[in-house]
């Protein structure tokens, strides 16, 4: 099925006033068409599917609000995703279906490997991951990526160094196709598609990180949920998949939230091929209360998933065409060129502004909210992270202040 131009809204101003927009509360939202364009948090300002609207329209009016049960065809739903968006084969038995959103995934995921050595991951690197590393109490190592003329590569020889200094884990042998128990000696954590560059790791990476976490004894944890937003012409290695025989060792995160814009209602889903791994997941998390499922979550995901398509289709198409707008007027500001979702990691002094502080100078020079390259660790420092997920008409707005800063 083929949308009509602008059939979903994209070209049209999306007043997101009233909403509790925790993106626009943070900026500091003006009435006024001249004031702050907020740039920094990464959610869409764009009209959602119509099919998740009516979804939850008909949903609300049956007024039974009590527990719920998870719908063991929402994991072949799942499946059918994955083989149809992707071209992977997914065993429906993988699949947990999550009542809350990928960092708290992240967050129970790391309870249940229970680590005894460092967590590592790549830096720059979405912030959230120190975060929830120091919030587990967990030692962690930020390894620096890699980068060439194309933007950033994965600092393979660096990780694949690290993993091998690792402790041996004390529940048995390393070997890559055993099962994992707890007290691994580490975990990996990766954002594929990166975040903050928006860059697409290739097939071969994530499979030689794979290899060396599984190795190790350690578990890799991929969080995907930038992986639907892959632009024309690049393809997004699912890491269950590209880890081949080391899959056991991998866990892959997406979120429909992310990829539907409907973050706010959180869920998620994890592909899990581990049973162990899996069983020990679910145990901690009902050990919080939490259960496979969720009232209005599952009614987004299915929505989204069956219905959903269009409405993708089309939005890629708009990022890719403001993909192009921004990083043709940018030019070499553009630290890695985007290959998937809306996000531009620029370098602050190729803009003019300071190294310190370039947030707070864009914001005063020309009213755009971006967020601070600080905030994703060592190696982000003098950059800003910009979100161009916006409607045409905003998007021409940030355009020209981006070209009158460029000129002065």
């Amino acid at each position: 099925m083929t949308s009509q131009p602008d059939e979903f809204g994209f070209d049209r101003p999306f007043d997101r006033t009233g909403t509790g927009s925790s993106k626009w509360a943070r900026a500091g939202r003006s009435a006024d068409p001249a004031g702050v364009i907020a740039m920094g948090l990464a959610d869409m300002d764009l009209p959602g599917p119509p099919a998740v609207a009516r979804a939850l329209e008909r949903r609300a009016r049956h007024r039974a609000y009590g527990y719920t049960v998870c719908d063991p065809a929402d994991r072949e739903l799942v499946a059918d995703w994955y083989r149809v968006r992707h071209g992977v084969t997914v065993d429906p038995a993988w699949v947990v279906l999550l009542p809350f959103g990928p960092r708290t995934a992240v967050r129970l995921l790391l309870e249940a490997a229970r680590p005894t050595g460092p967590v590592l991951f790549p830096t720059p690197e979405w912030g959230g991951f120190a975060q929830l590393c120091r919030a587990a109490a967990l030692p962690y190592r930020e390894v620096p990526l890699e980068q060439d003329a194309t933007g950033y590569r994965l600092p393979l020889a660096a990780l694949t160094g690290h993993l091998a200094a690792l402790p041996p884990s004390a529940a048995g042998p390393r070997r890559p196709d055993s099962h994992h128990r707890p007290g691994a000696p580490g975990v990996v954590l990766l954002s594929s598609p990166h975040n903050p560059s928006g860059r697409v790791w290739t097939a071969a990476e994530i499979r030689a990180l794979a290899e060396a976490t599984a190795r190790a004894g350690a578990v890799l944890v991929s969080d995907e949920v930038h992986g639907d937003l892959t632009h024309p012409g690049h393809r997004h290695p699912v890491a269950v998949d590209a880890a081949g025989p080391y899959r056991e060792r991998t866990v892959t995160l997406n979120s429909v939230g992310k990829t539907f814009n409907a973050p706010g209602i959180p869920s998620s889903f994890a592909l899990v091929p581990d049973a162990a791994l899996r069983e020990r997941f679910t145990g901690v998390m009902a050990g919080y209360g939490l259960w496979e499922g969720g009232l209005l979550e599952q009614e987004v995901q299915r929505a989204a998933l069956r219905h959903g398509g269009p409405w993708l289709d089309a939005l890629l198409a708009h990022l890719a065409a403001a993909r192009d707008r921004l990083t043709g007027l940018l030019g070499g500001a553009v630290r890695s060129a985007p290959q998937a979702s809306y996000l531009l990691w620029v370098d602050a002094a190729a803009l003019g502004l300071p190294r310190v502080g370039a947030r707070a100078a864009l914001l005063e020079r020309c009213g755009l909210e971006a967020s601070d390259g600080a905030d994703f660790g060592p190696g982000g420092e003098g950059s800003l992270r910009l979100d161009y997920a916006l409607p045409a008409p905003d998007l021409e707005v940030v355009a020209e202040r981006l070209k009158r800063l460029r000129t002065t």
